[in-house]
């Protein structure tokens, strides 16, 4: 008798996937780690410690919660050794991604002799419209089950690798391995693209979501901070990221706004988004990580659309 075990993307589609009715146990992956220090040995006390360090300072996550919500989860997953073949559940979008190369780094080693397959959401009708899993019907859900890929030792071994690059101080490796299309992972390739894009350009110091925001707030002019994120989220691409890290996104760049209510922006903040001046020097945070990188020791070449080293 084979036996399924289930590992999804998050606790609203883990509710949602119970409704499916699905043979096995299901665990939820909880973590964000696009954002903040990230170390290649998945599950070990040290990458757990630099974890909730980093969600504890920038989010006020207490290890209460982080042992409740995180840990207990991870150690059910570490206690489910017996099923044969686990069946992952995550989305096209940078967050969902990422968390998907941390948890197939993991069951590489951990899990060796399991059989894994993918259901990954994201273009499902052709169009520019990326879904995501909750966003899909029961009927479409069912068929992306039935027609999930199967990882070979070779898929696993190259999500495995681009998680090591992810997690090494220097990203410009990583831009070297996004022309090689894995076929496996069909949304790897423009979810690296986008990380690439959370350097700081050489243009006017923010990022790629800075200049976003900037942006938005000086067409539409929102009436309000929540209009804001909500046209942020509605536009955001590839990055899937939620209210909380766009919160914090927003608030280091409180200096560049004028007022949240109605949404202006600062002189200051013309002149950036317009490119006459850098914000490089005033934003630059020296413990800022994305994956292994230090975030202000490389810029983005906007026009090249290369990174380059400080």
């Amino acid at each position: 008798m084979s036996s399924q075990l289930h590992i999804t993307n998050g606790d609203s589609f883990t509710e949602r996937l119970n409704t499916l009715n699905l043979k096995g146990d299901i665990i939820t992956w909880r973590e964000m780690l696009c954002e903040g220090k990230t170390e290649t040995n998945v599950g070990s006390e040290s990458f757990w410690k630099t974890r909730f360090d980093y969600l504890h300072k920038h989010y006020k996550i207490s290890k209460a919660w982080f042992v409740e919500k995180t840990l207990k989860e991870y150690r059910s997953l570490c206690n489910h050794k017996q099923q044969d073949h686990i069946v992952l559940w995550f989305e096209f979008d940078l967050f969902c991604q990422i968390n998907m190369l941390a948890v197939l780094s993991w069951l590489k080693t951990h899990r060796r002799y399991a059989q894994i397959s993918l259901v990954c959401s994201g273009d499902e009708d052709g169009t520019d419209k990326m879904f995501g899993l909750n966003d899909l019907s029961d009927e479409q859900l069912m068929r992306l089950y039935n027609n999930r890929v199967h990882l070979s030792q070779n898929d696993i071994e190259y999500a495995d690798y681009v998680w090591q690059l992810y997690c090494s101080d220097n990203p410009i490796r990583l831009e070297n391995l996004v022309d090689y299309e894995n076929y496996q992972f069909k949304y790897l390739s423009d979810a690296i693209k986008t990380h690439l894009k959370r350097f700081p350009t050489i243009t006017n110091g923010l990022n790629d979501i800075e200049n976003k925001i900037l942006k938005i707030s000086q067409e539409e002019k929102p009436k309000s901070k929540s209009l804001l994120l909500g046209s942020i989220i509605q536009n955001q691409g590839f990055y899937g990221f939620g209210d909380t890290q766009y919160e914090r996104i927003i608030s280091n760049l409180k200096p560049l706004f004028s007022s949240f209510n109605p949404v202006r922006l600062s002189k200051k903040g013309k002149e950036i988004l317009d490119g006459q001046t850098s914000y490089y020097s005033q934003i630059k945070d020296d413990e800022a990580y994305l994956g292994g990188a230090l975030k202000y020791n490389f810029l983005y070449n906007t026009e090249a659309d290369r990174i380059l080293k400080l």
